[in-house]
C-alpha cells in the first residue's frame, strides 16, 4: 500500500512539474514576440526580410524535432527535458545579438531547432503523466503554455514600453527562466528505456500512425496561425475598424483559446475526444462562417472567439492520441509535431497570398472549410478517448528512489 501511496504522490509531483514546463516554454515565446520591433531595428532588416527570418523558427523546428526521440532514449526523458529546455531558455538571447538578415535567420533556426525538440520532450511526459493518472491532463497543460506566453508577453511589452535593450532583456529573462525550468524538471518522471528496447533511429519521417493524427492538428493550427496573423488586420481592412478594436479582437481570441485550454480536460473527460473535437470543429465552423459573413465588427469577434473555443483543445488531444498510437511515444509526437509546425509555417503566407489574388473573406472560407475537417475526421484520435485503461503502465515502471 506505502508503495501505490508514493507511486500516486510521485505521479502527482510529476503533473505540477510538466505543467511548469509547459508555462516556461511559454514563457520565452511571448517574451521574444513583444521584442520583435526591437529585434528587426537592430538588424536593420526590412519587413519582407523579417518576414523571411520568421521563418526560420518553425524549419529549425522540423528539422530537429524527429531527434528528440533518440535523445530521449539515450539520456532518459528527465535528463533529456533538462538539457533540451535549458537549450530553448538559453536560445532566447540569441536573436537580440544578431546584427543582420543572415546572422538573424541562424539564429532563429536555432531558436527554432530548440523549441521543437524541447516541445517533443515535455508532450511526452505530458501524456505518460496522464496515461497514469487516468484522466485528461494535455489540455491543461497547453493552457499553462498559453498562460506562460501571456506573462511573456506582459513582461516583454513592460520592457519595451520602457524602452529597454531587447538584449538585456533577454539575458534576464533567459537567466530566470532556465533557473525556473531546471527547478522544474526535477520532479518530472525520469522514464527510461527498457533494457531491450531499440533506440530509435537518429532521423525518422512520421510514422504512418501520426500522419491522420497530424491532419487533424495541421487544421486547427492552420485556423489559429490564420486568426492570429490576420483577424486584427481583417478587421481594419474588411470592417474598417479602428487599431485598438482591431488588436483586442487579437487579443481576445488569444484569451479564449487559454481560457478554454485550461477548462477543456473537464470536458474531455467527461464526454471523450472524439465528441469534443466534433462538437469543436462545429464550433470553429460556426466562427469561420461568421467572420465570413460579419458586417459588423461585433460579428466578426464573436465569430473569432468561437474559433478560439473550437480549436483550442484540438492540438493538445492530437498530442495525447500520438503518445497512444504506436511503440514510440516519443517518435509519434515528433511526427504530430512536425505537422502542425508546418501548418503555423505556411498558413499566415497563404492567407496573405489567397487574400492577394482574391480578398481575406475568400481566405477565410478555406480556414472555414479547413475547420469541417475537425468534426469529420474527429475519430482518428480515438487512441486518445476516454476508455484508455486507468494506468498504462505496471507500478514497478517507475523507478523507485530509494535504495
Amino acid at each position: 500500500m506505502s508503495a501505490v501511496v508514493d507511486e500516486q504522490r510521485e505521479v502527482r509531483r510529476a503533473r505540477y512539474a510538466v505543467a511548469a514546463v509547459f508555462a516556461v516554454h511559454g514563457a520565452v515565446t511571448g517574451s521574444f514576440a513583444t521584442r520583435v520591433p526591437w529585434i528587426q531595428d537592430h538588424a536593420s532588416v526590412s519587413a519582407g526580410q523579417l518576414g523571411l527570418a520568421l521563418a526560420f523558427p518553425a524549419l529549425g523546428a522540423s528539422v530537429a524535432m524527429p531527434l528528440a526521440g533518440g535523445i530521449t532514449h539515450r539520456f532518459g526523458a528527465r535528463t533529456a527535458l533538462r538539457g533540451l529546455l535549458a537549450l530553448w531558455t538559453l536560445s532566447l538571447v540569441l536573436p537580440a545579438l544578431a546584427p543582420n538578415l543572415l546572422t538573424l535567420c541562424l539564429a532563429l533556426f536555432v531558436y527554432g531547432a530548440s523549441a521543437g525538440m524541447a516541445d517533443v520532450a515535455m508532450n511526452a511526459l505530458g501524456v505518460e503523466v496522464e496515461n497514469r493518472l487516468g484522466r485528461s491532463i494535455m489540455s491543461g497543460l497547453h493552457g499553462m503554455w498559453s498562460a506562460g506566453a501571456l506573462t511573456g508577453s506582459a513582461a516583454g511589452t513592460l520592457a519595451a514600453h520602457l524602452g529597454s535593450d531587447a538584449r538585456l532583456h533577454h539575458v534576464l529573462a533567459a537567466g530566470v527562466l532556465t533557473v525556473l525550468g531546471l527547478v522544474a524538471c526535477t520532479w518530472v518522471l525520469d522514464l527510461q528505456p527498457a533494457e531491450d528496447e531499440e533506440p530509435p533511429p537518429r532521423f525518422a519521417l512520421p510514422p504512418k500512425s501520426a500522419l491522420l493524427i497530424g491532419a487533424i492538428g495541421f487544421c486547427a493550427v492552420f485556423a489559429e496561425g490564420a486568426s492570429l496573423d490576420w483577424s486584427a488586420v481583417y478587421l481594419r481592412d474588411q470592417l474598417d475598424t479602428s487599431a485598438g478594436l482591431a488588436a483586442a479582437c487579437t487579443t481576445g481570441f488569444t484569451l479564449t483559446m487559454a481560457v478554454a485550454r485550461i477548462a477543456g480536460d473537464k470536458v474531455v473527460d467527461r464526454f471523450g475526444s472524439v465528441r469534443t473535437v466534433r462538437a469543436s470543429g462545429v464550433l470553429a465552423v460556426l466562427g469561420g462562417l461568421l467572420v465570413v459573413v460579419a458586417g459588423h465588427p461585433a460579428v466578426a469577434m464573436t465569430g473569432f472567439a468561437l474559433m478560439g473555443l473550437g480549436i483550442a483543445v484540438v492540438v493538445p488531444l492530437c498530442f495525447a492520441a500520438a503518445g497512444r498510437s504506436g511503440p514510440n511515444p516519443s517518435q509519434a509526437i515528433a511526427g504530430v509535431a512536425t505537422i502542425t509546425y508546418t501548418s503555423g509555417l505556411v498558413a499566415p503566407s497563404a492567407i496573405g497570398g489567397l487574400a492577394q489574388a482574391t480578398s481575406l473573406v475568400v481566405s477565410f472560407g478555406l480556414v472555414t472549410l479547413l475547420a469541417c475537417g475537425l468534426a469529420a475526421f474527429a475519430g482518428v484520435l480515438r487512441a486518445g478517448d476516454r476508455d484508455r485503461p486507468k494506468v498504462s503502465r505496471p507500478a514497478a515502471a517507475v523507478p523507485d528512489p530509494r535504495p
